[in-house]
């Protein structure tokens, strides 16, 4: 199945059968206003997800600024969603994917299989014409029992070694790889051995996925391909999973790490590399 379902696909599938579970996951940031987006227009039947507190554990030192969230947190966020065993879930938010794409990944971790994020985002259905609404949804409860582990994900300790031995790629922009600025985290600079891959390189400028011949010329270009072990990793865990489905859409799986620079950096023991890599 494709990672991805355009606008129009969406909108037909909606129209013939329904009992598809939207999850409008709109934050970014320096951007708070994500609910507030939500009640003002989002797509029909769509509920409205916090990233910050469905989607991550509290932030810490030790564990990142997004930490995964315990698994009977996640799956009684998902039965609010309306989340059943067998639903069709689709995401989507106003940043290309970029958001939307933690919560393509976490309900993929969490066992489902029918998960796709929506190519172009709410700003592409609203260019298409397609109708929208205000106010909040609130779905019937779902019953959905989550798995943990489907999809893999890598530590600290397995990044290293990635780094050394497969392909790490460093997901941020291309200025905080190098270390010429670190807005967010204590720490400028990439883990030792990995690739500067930024994530928005993954989007054509309509804010639309690449697509996958320019994927797979990209990825190969950086030396990723299906026969190589991979994992990706950027402030927190959050635009790493972007890349994560950018490679799942071209056939190779890549690990995540979720406590990403933002868990690195924290420890003093651990080193760090500035400049081109």
């Amino acid at each position: 199945m494709s990672v991805l379902v355009g606008v129009n696909e969406l909108s037909d599938l909606l129209g013939r059968h329904g009992g598809i579970v939207l999850l409008d996951v709109r934050w970014a940031l320096g951007d708070s206003d994500g609910r507030a987006h939500y009640l003002a227009a989002h797509i029909p039947g769509a509920v409205y997800v916090e990233l910050e507190t469905e989607l991550a554990a509290p932030p810490s030192p030790t564990q990142g600024r997004h930490p995964l969230p315990p698994l009977g947190a996640l799956q009684s966020a998902a039965r609010r969603w309306g989340v059943h065993a067998n639903s069709a879930v689709v995401a989507y938010d106003d940043v290309g994917g970029t958001s939307a794409a933690r919560a393509w990944w976490l309900m993929r971790w969490a066992g489902l299989s029918d998960v796709r994020l929506l190519d172009g985002g709410f700003s592409a259905w609203r260019a298409a014409g397609h109708q929208v609404e205000p106010g909040d949804h609130t779905p019937e409860r779902g019953d959905v029992t989550l798995h943990a582990g489907t999809m893999p994900i890598v530590t600290a300790t397995g990044a290293a070694d990635l780094a050394r031995n497969g392909a790490l790629l460093d997901a941020r922009a291309a200025a905080r790889y190098r270390g010429d600025e670190e807005p967010v985290d204590p720490v400028a600079g990439h883990i030792p051995g990995a690739i500067s891959a930024p994530t928005t390189e993954n989007l054509a400028p309509s804010g639309r996925f690449l697509d996958r011949p320019a994927l797979e010329e990209r990825f190969a270009g950086l030396g990723v391909t299906s026969s190589v072990d991979v994992a990706v990793y950027c402030g927190s865990g959050v635009t790493a999973a972007h890349q994560v489905a950018a490679l799942a859409e071209i056939g190779i799986d890549a690990a995540l790490y979720p406590g990403s620079w933002s868990q690195w950096c924290n420890d003093p023991d651990r080193p760090i590399a500035t400049a081109p890599d």
